[in-house]
């Protein structure tokens, strides 16, 4: 059986497929007794009025698209969750692309989205080239970036100050008494998260006076197996050290296995600080003092942002910087 359509609605009520479309989208020209005598119809039949039909009324499809280098790591889950749940109380739908390492699908999904006819784009996690700009241009609809930013393009976003907040680790490591400090990095050439953790930790020796030692720092790339590694080489290769910072508790994580692999013990003999607080920094012995990102909020206020700007018409919202905070665990002891 075919589900109910309006013109069903209309018949029920023994009004026009017009007034039933006035009446379901709040709009005026009828009263209180037609109104009820469509929504009677409405529940009687079980009819679900139709999302494209919808837009056709609103110009609107009522869903948003989110792109992710990699959809299946806790740190993007965590930000889905923040914008799911706004889109959700505000009545939109989510579309979720894995754009994959290094954006290799990127414009393959920007098409997928723009087919679909998203009415917004959230941006997460990765530089925004000339190429995606573009496409998101020609697409004419809004677009916030999350855990990212331009300086090319006038785009709001929301994010933690990154080179702060490795300045903060850095230097709580100093405070407890640490001087020889390696860390992990991701790549240099990443300009959203590599280089500014990296610029923040080095500035910190800096203003401790503390010289850096190149040696000393390894890139672990984000990846857990990469960052094993990479420990594995500083331990082997670098000038002796007693703490390590990780710019991700991902690569913190491949630092301890690699420690605990090479018989040392945490924080005995090697103190460790990681960035991001997902939820295994908690679940890993001993847990992981690091870095919160309050990625849940930052991504409720990216779908707050972006649906302003679908619902508003409005073309600027703000940026917001949101502030990160260090939690204390069991990986960092003050160095007698």
């Amino acid at each position: 059986m075919n589900p109910p359509t309006i013109k069903d609605v209309a018949k029920a009520a023994d009004v026009s497929v017009a007034t039933v479309s006035r009446v379901l989208h709040n709009l005026a020209g009828y009263s209180d007794k037609t109104r009820q005598k469509v929504m009677r119809a409405v529940e009687e039949l079980g009819y679900q009025p139709n999302a494209i039909a919808r837009g056709l009324v609103n110009k609107r499809t009522q869903t948003i698209g989110v792109l992710f280098p990699d959809v299946s790591s806790s740190f993007s889950s965590d930000i889905l969750r923040g914008i799911e749940e706004i889109a959700q109380e505000k009545g939109f739908s989510v579309i979720v692309c894995n754009t994959a390492e290094e954006g290799k699908r990127t414009m393959k999904y920007l098409q997928v989205l723009r087919e679909k006819q998203v009415d917004g784009i959230v941006f997460t996690s990765e530089v925004l080239k000339d190429e995606y700009f573009q496409a998101i241009k020609e697409m004419r609809v809004p677009v916030i970036l999350v855990n990212t930013m331009s300086q090319k393009f006038m785009i709001p976003y929301v994010k933690v100050d990154d080179r702060q907040a490795a300045y903060h680790a850095t230097d709580y490591l100093i405070q407890k008494g640490h001087r020889e400090i390696a860390m992990l990095t991701g790549s240099m050439k990443d300009q959203i998260a590599g280089f500014p953790r990296f610029d923040g930790y080095r500035q910190a020796l800096a203003d401790n006076g503390i010289e850096f030692d190149e040696s000393r720092v390894a890139c672990g790339d984000f990846e857990l197996e990469s960052s094993r590694k990479a420990m594995k080489k500083l331990l082997a290769e670098a000038s002796p050290f007693t703490a390590l910072f990780a710019a991700s508790d991902e690569m913190a994580i491949g630092a301890m296995r690699a420690a605990l692999e090479q018989g040392l013990k945490i924080p005995d003999d090697i103190s460790i600080i990681g960035y991001d607080d997902l939820k295994f920094a908690r679940m890993v012995y001993p847990p992981l003092t690091t870095i919160h990102q309050p990625l849940t909020a930052m991504g409720r206020l990216a779908s707050e942002k972006l649906i302003t700007l679908i619902e508003e018409g409005s073309t600027q919202v703000s940026s917001s910087i949101v502030s990160h905070h260090l939690v204390e665990r069991q990986t960092v002891r003050s160095k007698p």
